[in-house]
């Protein structure tokens, strides 16, 4: 990206191009310190909206960078001062959480296999933590000896969407299944 930039600066702009630093990159995009005299300024805006860049003024104000560096630190301070209860009020109620949670997955097992199979309620419930490797055997198994429960199932194709049965949320087989994600500790952000 430095690269693209340097190119593209020296297209904008080239007796200025060395005045421009690299202030900040992450994936998707940069920021960028421009020195250029005021009649220039005009055309380098003008040159950078058609290369896609956006130009935005930055006009330094000492009471504000000192206002801004103070309201950093209080806000580091508060941060540091609330972890530790925080963490502690965490160990105390994750697994009040958790009990919670499995319950509700436990719910909707037992609501879903009414529903779909009707009364007196005749049916087990598991729970399985099979290797990733194992998964499509474990899945030809089950389907193999649950497929006389619900005839539907096989023929039923994912493309379909059908009101209320939101088959394109979830996989649909001819036994009630749910999949509860332990690994809480990968945040995906």
């Amino acid at each position: 990206k430095r690269f693209v930039w340097d190119v593209k600066m020296q297209i904008l702009h080239p007796q200025f191009s060395q005045r421009a630093q690299q202030l900040f990159e992450d994936n998707d995009s940069g920021l960028f310190s421009v020195t250029l005299f005021r009649k220039a300024v005009d055309d380098f805006r003008h040159k950078a909206r058609e290369n896609k860049f956006t130009v935005r003024d930055f006009q330094y104000n000492e009471e504000e960078m000192k206002a801004d560096k103070e309201e950093m630190t209080r806000l580091s301070t508060d941060k540091k001062k609330q972890f530790g209860p925080l963490v502690r009020w965490l160990k105390v109620n994750f697994s009040e959480a958790f009990i919670a949670w499995i319950h509700i997955k436990a719910l909707r097992v037992f609501v879903e296999s009414v529903l779909r199979y009707g009364l007196p309620v005749n049916f087990q419930a598991m729970l399985l933590q099979p290797n990733k490797k194992n998964m499509k055997k474990l899945r030809e198994v089950l389907n193999d000896l649950y497929k006389h429960l619900d005839s539907s199932a096989a023929v039923i194709d994912a493309s379909m969407d059908i009101p209320g049965l939101n088959l394109s949320q979830q996989e649909y087989y001819p036994y009630v299944y749910y999949k509860i994600d332990c690994n809480l500790l990968d945040f995906k952000v």
